[in-house]
């Protein structure tokens, strides 16, 4: 499609609603992608967070993850620092080692958003977790034997 037939619908505060040709798609303002963490703790734990999801309207548990480049001044932040600040604020551990596994798009018909898949080890608890301001994270530490139940 020729992105001269692009036409922005609607710009909020963090999301645009954009067309493009018949087909219409979401921007991310202000960020450039997701960090999605896979963390799992010495003694073999699964690290997963559960909080409320407004689209959702319901709590979910999920991997810890963030945004990428969405802190003031941050838009040349790499998937990695964004991981550690993520997986820092919403279950207050910190890693040793991070490697990406993959990246690529989230939901290539909804947006353009990449995210990084990334595995962390060695990890230690600094801090109580939790989220920023009103998010309200609650840690689930999950047996990796049980996780898939």
């Amino acid at each position: 499609m020729n992105p001269a037939h692009k036409m922005t619908l609607h710009t909020g505060k963090f999301l645009a609603l954009v067309k493009e040709g018949r087909w219409e798609y979401v921007d991310r303002l202000g960020a450039t992608g997701a960090a999605i963490v896979v963390a799992v703790t010495r003694e073999r734990k699964l690290l997963l967070v559960e909080q409320y999801r407004i689209p959702v309207h319901a709590r979910t548990i999920e991997l810890p993850a963030g945004i990428i480049g969405d802190d003031p001044g941050g838009s040349d932040e790499c998937p990695t620092d964004a991981a550690k600040r993520e997986l820092l604020e919403e279950t207050g551990f910190a890693a040793e080692c991070m490697e990406i596994l993959t990246t690529g798009p989230a939901s290539s018909g909804l947006t353009f958003e990449i995210v990084a898949l990334l595995l962390v080890s060695g990890l230690k608890r600094v801090q109580p977790g939790g989220g920023v301001g009103h998010e309200n994270i609650i840690v689930h530490e999950v047996p990796l034997s049980v996780v898939h139940e």
